[in-house]
């Protein structure tokens, strides 16, 4: 390769980050001045708190020592996501996506300056964290660019190994846990979250042109792809819905067990997000599995109630330890 076109090349690489930061809040760009630990740790907060309240209540149950580690590793996941997902153009995706994992690559080599990798440097240093599923969602995310339909349910399931499972794995390692059999069951968690999420935004989601349903599923009960682009809700849909649903449920139960092999605090959270999910798949349930009319979502009496349920718990424990 000759000098002029390596720059040529670089040219355009650089053009293409520049336009996929323009779609994105300003916030996210790399900073003229690295901050501080202090800084970084208060910018990873803002946007966990601003960005995502599930994850804000959530962490109310942590020990207040491990709250700014998953700041720091929610604020890596929801950027990494917004790279892929929010940009609006696969290329300028792509090359966000390379120029993080780079980014990534120097914070495992102490090198950082963006305010998420001054920050998740000390969390990788504090919990002793590999690379691997930090580096995994990106995998994910660069698939999302160009693979929008599976064929079999374990291909949805091998997509989602490095989508949702990874961030599994960041909270066991977080809070002290390394094992297999943990990660095992952690996985059942996550894939099951990601499940009962694909099947609440079917319909947004083909607006992006993806469709998580197995394709042989879909032969399996006779739906095809022009029932998903015109809405059209049929007995064969609601078949199909009520298999998924079976299906993401028991994935949940099987990952319970993972409940009562961590502490008190964490246990809660997970208890948390497990019930957040059947939560979805009862509210779909609710609507006769017609997600093509209308996106299900949990009413804020039933999240009261879950969050009502965990502070009990919570509360209870203490009493009684």
């Amino acid at each position: 390769m000759t000098t002029d076109t390596a720059q040529s090349e670089q040219a355009a690489r650089s053009e293409l980050i520049e336009r996929g930061w323009a779609a994105l809040p300003p916030e996210y760009r790399m900073p003229a001045k690295t901050p501080t630990l202090e800084e970084a740790r208060a910018w990873c907060r803002r946007l966990t708190e601003t960005h995502y309240e599930n994850f804000h209540v959530a962490s109310w149950f942590l020990p207040k020592k491990l709250r700014p580690h998953f700041h720091s590793i929610y604020a890596y996941c929801r950027i990494s996501d917004d790279l892929g997902d929010e940009v609006g153009n696969t290329q300028q995706s792509l090359a966000l996506l390379d120029l993080w994992g780079r980014e990534l690559d120097a914070c495992y080599r102490g090198e950082v300056r963006h305010p998420v990798f001054v920050a998740l440097a000390e969390t990788i240093r504090a919990c002793d964290i590999p690379k691997e599923p930090f580096a995994d969602l990106l995998v994910a995310f660069r698939q999302d660019q160009t693979v929008t339909r599976f064929e079999t349910m374990d291909e949805v399931l091998g997509y989602c190994r490095y989508s949702a499972n990874p961030v599994g794995h960041l909270v066991l390692y977080a809070c002290g846990y390394r094992d297999a059999e943990r990660f095992r069951l952690s996985d059942f968690t996550c894939s099951a979250l990601q499940l009962a999420n694909f099947w609440q935004d079917v319909r947004v989601d083909y607006a992006k042109d993806r469709i998580y349903f197995p394709l042989e599923d879909m032969r399996r009960f006779d739906v095809d792809e022009a029932t998903l682009a015109e809405g059209r809700f049929t007995p064969q849909f609601r078949k199909l819905m009520q298999y998924e649903i079976g299906y993401a449920r028991e994935m949940f139960e099987r990952g319970m067990p993972l409940i009562g092999m961590v502490d008190r605090d964490l246990a809660l959270d997970l208890d948390l997000f497990s019930r957040g999910g059947l939560e979805i798949l009862r509210a779909i349930e609710e609507q006769d599995y017609n997600v093509l009319r209308a996106r299900p979502s949990i009413s804020k009496p039933r999240k009261a109630r879950l969050l009502l349920r965990a502070l009990s718990g919570r509360f209870l424990g203490r009493r009684a330890a």
